[in-house]
């Protein structure tokens, strides 16, 4: 198995998506526990109700989207930086600068084939979570609900190919390519002791 190294800029672009996906990943889950809507508006009637003042559900509702919009914003904000970090990711081959991912080299193991593939569906899926989100922000609003509809599904394809991610670089790891982890950090091999 060839050692590969990671010139800088794979490894800031690599980073940049992961922390980026990570903060999208925070954004869905705070919205969906925490920072539920009904969760937020039953502690604002909670409270309210502590101090003889009442709000209707609708009302509590409302409030409870304006508390969390500036976190939602953020979800945004990262969708954005991913647009950018995307473009820049697909425009480095032309230059050079990383490997398209090619399945189909007759040379390859089914290991290689599998992770190229993983790969390219992951980026294909990547495309339509951008798409459908810009969709969201800046199309016509009566395309909002069925686009949202498909947004939504990049949450079981992001933590899926992030376990499969993990799983393969553990597997690599600890297998055939020692010193994957530290290659993508540092950019090159871990120095042994002598």
């Amino acid at each position: 198995m060839e050692t590969r190294s990671y010139p800088a800029v794979y490894r800031i672009v690599h980073w940049a998506i992961a922390v980026s996906f990570l903060l999208l990943l925070l954004t869905i889950f705070l919205r969906l526990t925490w920072m539920n809507k009904h969760n937020v508006a039953a502690i604002i009637q909670d409270q309210l109700a502590n101090t003889d003042q009442h709000v209707s559900e609708d009302q509590a509702i409302a409030l409870a989207k304006k508390i969390r919009q500036p976190m939602w914003d953020w979800h945004i904000y990262m969708g954005y930086a991913l647009v950018g970090l995307f473009a820049f990711r697909f425009m480095l081959p032309a230059f050079g600068r990383m490997k398209f991912q090619n399945p189909l080299g007759k040379s390859l193991s089914a290991t290689a084939k599998f992770r190229k593939w993983t790969y390219l569906v992951f980026y294909a899926m990547v495309v339509v979570s951008l798409a459908t989100g810009l969709l969201i922000e800046w199309g016509p609003k009566e395309w909002k609900e069925p686009l949202e509809e498909v947004h939504v599904l990049g949450i079981y394809y992001l933590v899926a190919f992030i376990a499969i991610h993990l799983a393969g670089v553990f597997w690599a790891e600890f297998t055939d390519q020692k010193g994957i982890v530290s290659r993508i950090v540092s950019g090159s091999a871990a120095r042994s002791e002598p």
